[in-house]
């Protein structure tokens, strides 16, 4: 080899380096997670009437669509649950609207009442559980629908969404479905913010409700919205299994999953809506809480998701501002222009602060950090250990 061939070789393929090795790694985990985009189940939308040989069969060859319970945990929850209770009280299929009143001290109990709810009267908080797995606990066990669909107080649900979301899982065999809505941002910071926090989700987990092959410990749900059979549900134990996790929702999914069930998350902006943070202090916090999955995730593993999204979400488009920038970079900063197209239907018109929330992105890693070094942070008034798995 000739010297000049020699300096040529090292130009092109220059020693690795820990950061070259690192970002080799961060891009194609990323990558092969964003790829499952490609194989997903169709978004949620009213016309996912089920079949009648796949439902039929489900529910014993009989010519009734299961009874639905909707259960709504709340907790001081007067200022907002109103709109809710209107949609889905007498709403299509839905037998009965359940409020389970977590010792609420404003009138949330007397609103449900009046809406046409019936309200279980939350008990004191047990040792050794969070306050939403308790009161959702509850109010599955004080349900008689065949079928529970779950939706927390500031959801905005369309009358049709839980027939659609039960008959859905009907038809496509599925034991525990939850649903990511529309966010519903009222501030640009918020509406800048928001999305960026969420695709975080997109680098570590893929897109809802891809139909590729997820071990049970990498499951991800939504709580805002979840459906499930309550006789089984009750016969796995309900909510006890995830008794203490702060995240219950995505605990619930992989226990259930590890048991067997076909558990998934659907795309559905169509028929659900959800009153996000004012603004973007309050959305930095309030996701910073739960976002990196405490007491749900190993620390190595919130380290390692961690590691991904800085690298292959929120440093490359700093690194092409400040001319620092490769061929790398801007494959990654395309790919990411792509997650705002694939994430775009869960904000309403997208608008200038959600196409410029990448800008937003090393914020993001900023929550993911403080979620993963103080795991134990308040919420409505209570204060939790959360456990650090290892």
């Amino acid at each position: 080899m000739t010297r000049r061939t020699a300096r040529l070789a090292r130009h092109l393929l220059p020693a690795p380096t820990p950061w070259s090795v690192a970002r080799g790694v961060a891009t194609t985990i990323a990558i092969a997670r964003l790829a499952r985009a490609a194989r997903r189940r169709p978004p949620l939308g009213r016309d996912d009437a089920a079949t009648a040989a796949g439902l039929l069969e489900v529910v014993g060859g009989g010519t009734e669509l299961p009874s639905i319970s909707v259960v709504v945990p709340a907790r001081d929850e007067a200022p907002r649950i109103g709109p809710l209770l209107a949609a889905v009280v007498g709403a299509p299929g839905v037998s009965e609207v359940l409020v389970v009143d977590d010792e609420s001290t404003d009138g949330t109990a007397e609103l449900a009442t009046t809406a046409g709810a019936v309200v279980v009267p939350g008990t004191q908080l047990p040792h050794g559980w969070a306050g939403k797995a308790w009161a959702v606990h509850q109010g599955v066990r004080a349900a008689r629908g065949d079928w529970v669909v779950t939706l927390d107080a500031d959801t905005r649900p369309d009358p049709e969404l839980p027939r659609t979301l039960v008959n859905r899982a009907l038809a496509d065999g599925l034991q525990f479905v939850s649903v990511g809505g529309r966010f519903e941002c009222p501030t640009a910071g918020a509406a800048w913010l928001h999305p960026a926090l969420l695709t975080t989700l997109v680098y570590r987990f893929g897109p809802p409700g891809s139909t590729a092959r997820t071990a049970p410990h990498r499951q991800l749900a939504n709580g805002q919205c979840t459906a499930f059979p309550r006789v089984p549900f009750l016969r796995a134990g309900g909510l006890q299994p995830v008794a203490g996790e702060v995240v219950e929702d995505v605990a619930l999914a992989r226990h259930l999953a590890a048991r067997g069930w076909r558990v998934t998350m659907l795309d559905g902006a169509e028929l659900l809506a959800t009153e996000m943070y004012p603004d973007g202090p309050s959305t930095w916090r309030g996701w910073a809480r739960s976002l990196a999955l405490p007491g749900v995730e190993p620390r190595w593993r919130q380290v390692l998701d961690l590691v991904v999204v800085a690298i292959a979400q929120a440093s490359p488009l700093p690194r092409l501002l400040l001319r620092r920038g490769d061929v790398v970079d801007l494959v990654l900063v395309a790919v990411r222009a792509g997650t705002l197209a694939g994430t775009r239907r869960a904000y309403r018109g997208g608008g200038a602060a959600y196409w410029l929330s990448p800008l937003a992105d090393t914020a993001a890693v900023a929550a993911l950090v403080r979620g993963i070094v103080s795991p134990r942070q308040p919420w409505r008034g209570r204060s939790y250990a959360t456990r650090t798995r290892t």
